[in-house]
């Protein structure tokens, strides 16, 4: 969706000292759609007096483009998946978070304490982490859906009735996913096979489509679409027949997470904001909203009960292993670059 969730900002008829305050309480978020509850951005304003403004995005790299285009300085913070965090942080985008600067941070779970991507948490937090993968009409189709067949060699039933997303990302990982090799590949035989399997995909997908993956699945204008578990989840409260599949060549994971960029016009407001999402009760509203699990330590009490069943978060036993996107070096981003610009042609 491009809906836009924004908080008013002060009136510019309001007095010059009122203004001045004013300059101090601000923040301005780049955020993926329709992912926080407004309640929770007015709770935060309500508690500290800052002022939110949300802008927002439908892929990382429609994010990364952004940024690197002139926003930078714009925004405070931002909401990367982890393989984007590296590669921003990669590219000099974000400011480093000082020891003591978050007072919550020791709610950070065990489990996430060092990620990868961003090693101590040095410029980022987590926000809520799930899986990509694709929900099938069993209205349309009623065979085994666990295989990503279903996206790439379907059946005569789904053929021409499939949405992808808008992201490189996803459908590289899935595609390699897909084919048994490793993502960011130089071996040349390989990459020729996945640019032709696409090419040959292509001719069975309707659209890439992120902002309304949801939507076309509900309306039946998809029979199938690549979407995220809790998109997935979302999409089959309003429609009873989506099933979402755990392929069993694998499926992609993955962890969003809130960094604090460069340059950030308001970066105390920034650090507030960050150790508000620290807070359990706070990020499990996220979670409730938007249906993904988060990276804290005592979350469960302020949990929906139904999150901890829902099918879209339980892999079956038959599932293959879930992949996190891998960040390539420059020369061979490149030639995936180019496989993808020739996909979207």
């Amino acid at each position: 969706m491009n809906t836009m969730l924004k908080t008013t900002v002060t009136a510019m008829g309001m007095a010059l000292a009122a203004n001045a305050v004013s300059a101090e309480g601000k923040l301005v978020v780049y955020h993926w759609f329709e992912y926080m509850p407004q309640e929770l951005m007015d709770k935060f304003t309500a508690q500290t007096g800052i002022e939110v403004t949300m802008d927002t995005y439908d892929s990382n790299e429609a994010m990364l483009a952004s940024l690197k285009a002139g926003a930078i300085g714009t925004y405070d913070v931002a909401v990367p998946g982890d393989y984007m965090v590296s590669i921003m942080a990669g590219e000099g985008l974000l400011d480093r978070i000082g020891d003591g600067e978050l007072a919550n941070k020791g709610n950070i779970a065990p489990e996430w304490a060092n990620p990868s991507f961003d090693p101590g948490w040095a410029h980022s937090i987590p926000y809520q982490w799930g899986s990509t993968s694709f929900a099938v009409d069993s209205a349309v189709f009623a065979g085994d859906i666990n295989t990503t067949d279903i996206l790439f060699n379907p059946p005569a039933e789904l053929s021409g009735k499939i949405n992808m997303l808008d992201s490189q990302g996803e459908v590289m990982a899935m595609a390699a996913l897909h084919l048994g090799m490793e993502q960011c590949s130089t071996d040349r035989a390989k990459l020729t096979e996945l640019n032709a399997m696409l090419q040959e995909a292509k001719g069975h997908w309707a659209s890439f489509n992120s902002d309304t993956a949801k939507e076309v699945l509900v309306s039946g204008d998809a029979a199938v679409g690549q979407i995220y578990d809790g998109f997935a989840a979302k999409a089959r409260e309003e429609r009873d027949t989506l099933s979402y599949a755990f392929p069993t060549q694998g499926y992609v994971v993955w962890m969003d997470n809130v960094v604090l960029l460069k340059d950030a016009p308001n970066r105390e407001n920034a650090l507030k904001f960050m150790d508000f999402l620290l807070e359990p009760e706070n990020i499990a509203a996220v979670s409730n909203y938007a249906r993904y699990g988060s990276g804290l330590s005592g979350v469960a009490p302020f949990l929906d009960p139904e999150l901890a069943n829902l099918p879209e978060g339980n892999p079956p036993a038959s599932a293959g292993a879930g992949v996190f996107i891998e960040v390539c070096d420059e020369a061979t981003q490149a030639i995936y670059d180019k496989i993808w610009v020739n996909l979207k042609k």
